[in-house]
């Protein structure tokens, strides 16, 4: 496919985001009613079913060609035999969604051949849109943003675990400025992309859905999600989980990775 038809998808995905955007909005700060996966430690609510609903019904009617991969769908391996297929995540921060705080999203991408193409991130309560597809800018409420180039007095400011953080050598230590946990690892990316922050450790144990359309975004915007041995993610695997990941602007990685590693692996 060229790249006028991936924008044709990220159109798609923009519009069925922001309809599912609207529907979990509606249960927003309305006590909507819970249940616990995962061996009781992940949160899903009926809003991530209403939202996954409509992302369904609109999505797979309009391409039903395309494979499918959400966080509240039974998983099908046929979407291995599939080059194409949307990569969902109809709330991304369920528990920051249960507890009233505004920093969820609903996650939409586009991957084709292991690789997203489109991506969509819409956070209906801070009326905020990220997107890209392959080629083009990223964008931000229609506006096209980058990554941090450095900050004028070297603090490096980061979204990270903090017994992590606690690990770095103390003069490392020292130039970092941790910012306040945010649930959705998809916004965390944004605010990487949109230059808030600088970069962020991803914990082992992300997922597909997650990560692809933030993924995109952040590249598009200049910057990199990686493994800790530098290598790009590939999404639609027979996993959908990944290792530990770091993402940055270029500074932040160079700076991050080496007190990274050694974190991990102490």
């Amino acid at each position: 496919m060229e790249t006028e038809n991936w924008q044709e998808d990220l159109e798609l995905i923009r519009h069925a985001a922001h309809q599912a955007g609207e529907i979990a909005h509606g249960f927003f700060g309305r006590s909507p009613e819970v249940w616990w996966k995962n061996e009781g430690k992940s949160p899903v609510s009926a809003a991530d079913f209403a939202a996954n609903d409509r992302l369904q019904s609109l999505l797979l009617k309009a391409r039903p060609n395309y494979g499918w991969l959400s966080e509240e769908t039974d998983d099908d391996a046929a979407r291995l035999s599939l080059e194409t297929l949307f990569v969902i995540d109809p709330i991304d921060g369920t528990r920051a969604f249960i507890n009233g705080e505004k920093t969820w999203c609903v996650s939409v991408a586009v991957v084709h051949r292991g690789q997203p193409v489109a991506g969509v991130l819409f956070a209906p309560a801070l009326e905020e849109e990220f997107a890209a597809a392959k080629d083009g800018p990223a964008l931000k409420n229609g506006r096209s943003i980058t990554v941090s180039a450095g900050r004028t007095d070297g603090e490096l400011v980061i979204a990270a675990d903090e017994n992590l953080v606690k690990k770095f050598a103390p003069d490392f230590r020292a130039e970092v400025r941790r910012v306040r946990h945010v649930p959705s690892l998809a916004y965390r990316l944004a605010m990487v992309a949109d230059g808030r922050i600088d970069g962020t450790v991803v914990k082992r144990n992300s997922h597909d859905w997650d990560l692809a359309a933030a993924d995109l975004i952040l590249e598009r915007a200049g910057g990199r999600l990686h493994d800790l041995d530098g290598n790009r993610l590939v999404y639609n695997r027979e996993s959908v989980s990944h290792e530990m990941l770091i993402a940055g602007a270029a500074h932040a990685l160079q700076s991050l990775l080496p007190h990274v590693t050694e974190g991990a692996a102490g």
